[in-house]
């Protein structure tokens, strides 16, 4: 059981007795350790700037440009719901798609908008992709070079 720390009281001007803020003891060597273990300041924002894109030279995200995020995911069928937040697609166009598990690129074949094939998708469009994967709810989908 571990021991209570003892605090002194101290008496205010009123009279009331007001309890004074316990000291501080050393860090053992266990919890010298432990301190340092934990992150520097600056690796955190090192870390979401990767999230965000901005990462590596050689990362495709960073060479891509974010067009939209998928919805929905039908398994029987392949076939991925995204919704085109910037920019256009066309059949043919070279995508990457990235999520917390999901990570492959591939070549748009099919495209459609309610069950009827297009050639293009601009941007506010909701439409149907192949996908040679699984894709999950929130992957961002990229257009590559």
């Amino acid at each position: 059981m571990a021991k209570k720390r003892k605090t002194q009281k101290k008496k205010t001007s009123q009279g009331k007795k007001k309890r004074a803020k316990p000291t501080k003891r050393k860090k053992t060597s266990k919890q010298q350790a432990r301190s340092n273990l934990k992150p520097k300041k600056g690796l955190l924002k090192t870390f979401v700037g990767k999230l965000l894109g901005k990462g590596k030279k050689g990362d495709l995200a960073a060479k891509g440009k974010l067009i939209g995020a998928i919805t929905h995911y039908f398994p029987h069928v392949h076939a991925g719901v995204l919704i085109l937040r910037s920019g256009q697609l066309k059949r043919g166009d070279r995508i990457y798609i990235k999520g917390h598990t999901t990570d492959f690129k591939q070549i748009v074949d099919s495209l459609q908008i309610d069950r009827v094939n297009i050639e293009t998708a601009k941007k506010g469009d909701e439409i149907g992709i192949a996908v040679k994967k699984r894709v999950r709810v929130g992957d961002e989908v990229y257009l590559i070079g």
